[in-house]
């Protein structure tokens, strides 16, 4: 059967993604003040950030319409796997389910359309489009394919961040998982965790350097008990690729992967991550 991923614009476009000719990208919708742009390839990350940081306005970011997602659905391919955002820090979920109900009201049944919560963001859903493709390149059966990348997301993979800022999160009201304490120590750098799909605490240091190098010890933590040699680690950054390549090189000692790879965040990740923000994602 023949197939096709759609994944909102959360999620990272690695190398191997890119090689891909048969994934589309949903794209969300940025904005400061009047200045709204689609989260698509066009999407300048050092101008966007120069904007953030100039402007006086919180970035804002509008999750992509039910018709949207179901003009994506209406490809020549069979199965259709999908992959959106956490349903917890965004509706765009929820919008990718009622685009599958708008396609099948208007075509019929005719398709196998799946659509996964990556119960996180940025590599982690790279790294569930990248389990998709191998999977149903290989031929397996459509209802196998959803069960085991479901399994990857719920059992098999973790996000960790460290970011420079958490007033866009805090002001877009994404911090809500947090206890409220936590927010009067914003100059801390906080080191989180998605877990459910919500913001978890993991650590807190004084610095950024110290952040990250603590982040790497709870990522050594988690794996000190997997087999890495086929597994990937997506460090993704904002403006910083020589703090992603630092991140890297700390994991490194701690963690063995089989492939590490340093690539910019997008629009929508880049708007909550702010300047600076580093996320790590990986399998295990």
């Amino acid at each position: 059967m023949s197939f096709r991923i759609v994944a909102d614009s959360c999620c990272d476009k690695t190398e191997i993604i890119n090689k891909f000719d048969n994934i589309t990208f949903v794209p969300l919708t940025l904005s400061i003040g009047d200045y709204v742009i689609p989260d698509d390839e066009n999407f300048d990350q050092d101008d966007f950030v120069g904007r953030m940081i100039a402007s006086s306005e919180t970035a804002k970011t509008a999750c992509p319409s039910p018709d949207a997602w179901a003009t994506a659905y209406d490809c020549d391919e069979d199965d259709v796997y999908v992959i959106t955002i956490t349903d917890k820090l965004s509706g765009t979920y929820n919008s990718a389910l009622q685009g599958k109900t708008l396609f099948e009201e208007e075509h019929g049944e005719k398709k196998n359309i799946h659509v996964f919560n990556s119960l996180a963001t940025a590599g982690i859903e790279s790294l569930v489009a990248e389990r998709i493709h191998k999977l149903a390149s290989d031929g397996v059966p459509f209802e196998q394919v959803v069960g085991d990348v479901e399994d990857l997301i719920v059992n098999r993979s973790k996000l960790f961040f460290c970011l420079e800022s958490l007033d866009v999160l805090k002001n877009n009201g994404r911090l809500f998982a947090l206890a409220t304490g936590l927010l009067k120590k914003l100059r801390v750098r906080l080191i989180l965790h998605a877990c459910d799909g919500n913001i978890k605490l993991s650590g807190q240091e004084l610095s950024m350097n110290r952040a990250l190098t603590k982040m790497a010890s709870f990522i050594g933590e988690d794996v000190k008990d997997s087999d890495l040699s086929d597994k990937r680690l997506i460090i993704t950054h904002v403006c910083c690729p020589e703090r992603a390549q630092f991140v890297a090189e700390k994991i490194s000692a701690y963690a063995k992967f089989g492939s590490v790879e340093i690539v910019k965040a997008s629009g929508l990740n880049t708007v909550y991550m702010s300047n600076g923000g580093i996320i790590a994602a990986y399998t295990k």
